[in-house]
């Protein structure tokens, strides 16, 4: 299998998977209505999440993503948001690891930018 099928983005509210691996939320607000059973998460790693400010501005706009992403990267150098990073990568490294978030459009969503960061060479 190759790195690049290793980390995957789905929407936490999608019934769980065989092939989901580890299953981590990687939104800092729990997503509404969802019980912690029904998420049938393996964890929850909110220090990875993009701050409040950041995700307030960005607001899931499209015409904004790309900033978003130049801005996350940037979050994601300090210290909490690095070792979040970092854990990450090493589940990744272990096996399948499914990114799981609460957003709509996940191509533009923090998974996304996560998961280009987790398969990248």
């Amino acid at each position: 299998m190759q790195r690049s099928q290793q980390v995957r983005v789905r929407r936490v509210y999608d019934a769980p998977e065989e092939a989901d691996g580890s299953r981590v939320l990687v939104d800092r607000i729990w997503p509404r209505g969802l019980s912690k059973d029904a998420a049938a998460l393996d964890e929850w790693c909110k220090d990875v999440a993009p701050s409040t400010e950041l995700r307030k501005w960005y607001g899931h706009d499209p015409d904004r993503f790309e900033e978003f992403t130049r801005r996350y990267h940037s979050e994601l150098d300090d210290t909490a948001h690095a070792t979040a990073l970092q854990h990450l990568k090493d589940l990744a490294r272990h096996g399948t690891v499914t990114l799981l978030t609460a957003t709509k459009d996940r191509d533009i969503s923090a998974a996304a930018v996560l998961q280009e960061l987790l398969t990248r060479g």
